[in-house]
């Protein structure tokens, strides 16, 4: 089938809504549609319903990130919903703390800007450094969003200094098993192991239940590739693939992706769900308090 296994959309960091987002992935010719936000839920309902409408399978997702490393992500797949909203809370309850922090470390550079600015940028969303990057190019102290994040955001020293809740990888992925859904090791290219030490951690992910490698991902040399579907046929696990699409003003040239996966083993999980269609995840979804954050509906919109 034609997938994208790994987007975003407003209910995090990404520029277009959810339903927006099933849209375009449409006119893309994709079949299946993963929504991977950072750290919440709020997204998959109205993704869902958008799907439904379109004639895109859409399959709820999620990407965790894990203390261990600064870009060590799980994503998770066709979990039940209530099984990640504890967890959710705790990560949003994390990201409101770090907002602050981040406002306060970008000040003592002599860089001016409030929590309020930001806050109104995230349109009542969990506040993540995309929209602190927005803010910094709105004010000229950056000329793009990724050029704000090589200036300030994504620097050791920033890592260092502006930290929030993370939980370990075996937490991630026990929550989502816990779910009933699957698992994937996202962008192993950005967790900056060699492959001695990255083989090391996908043996421990694996021995934890991770059923999945991301091993199709934009920035992946040929060279990547080849090595992580090595990996993937030693460990036993999958195959994944996906764009990490947020849009064109938040990740410039990085467009969803139309690949040929075979996903069958991603849409067999075992969540307890009374049925197998979208309208029974709707149902369950409606009724579980995610509480990752209240939006009503309001997602971050980026300035033309």
């Amino acid at each position: 089938m034609i997938a994208d296994l790994h987007t975003h959309s407003a209910a995090s960091d990404g520029q277009y809504a959810p339903a927006e987002l099933v849209r375009l992935a449409r006119e893309r010719g994709i079949e299946v549609l993963a929504l991977t936000d950072h750290d919440t839920l709020d997204g998959l309902e109205e993704a869902l319903r958008a799907g439904e409408a379109l004639g895109v399978r859409v399959l709820p997702g999620i990407e965790l990130g894990a203390a261990e490393y600064d870009h060590l992500h799980i994503l998770g797949y066709g979990f039940a919903p209530a099984a990640l909203a504890p967890l959710c809370r705790k990560l949003k309850d994390g990201r409101d703390r770090r907002a602050q922090r981040m406002i306060d470390f970008l000040r003592q550079k002599g860089l001016e800007l409030t929590l309020e600015e930001v806050e109104e940028t995230a349109g009542g969303t969990p506040i993540a450094r995309p929209h602190v990057a927005q803010v910094l190019v709105r004010r000229g102290y950056a000329d793009s969003v990724p050029d704000a994040f090589r200036r300030y955001l994504d620097t050791g020293e920033f890592r260092r200094e502006v930290r929030r809740f993370k939980a370990d990888a075996r937490t991630c992925l026990e929550a989502v098993k816990a779910g009933g859904g699957k698992t994937s090791l996202a962008h192993p290219c950005q967790i900056g192991l060699d492959p001695r030490a990255l083989e090391e951690l996908v043996g421990r992910l694996a021995a934890w239940g991770l059923d999945a490698l991301e091993c199709r991902y934009p920035t992946h040399t040929p060279e990547q590739e080849a090595f992580y579907l090595r990996l993937a046929e030693t460990y036993r696990l999958h195959v994944t693939g996906g764009s990490d699409f947020h849009g064109e003003r938040v990740k410039p040239g990085v467009r969803l992706a139309a690949l040929q996966m075979d996903v069958d083993r991603l849409l067999e999980t075992d969540t307890g769900f009374p049925g197998s269609g979208q309208a029974d995840i709707i149902a369950i979804l409606k009724n579980t308090d995610s509480s990752s954050t209240d939006t009503g509906g309001t997602y971050l919109r980026l300035p033309p």
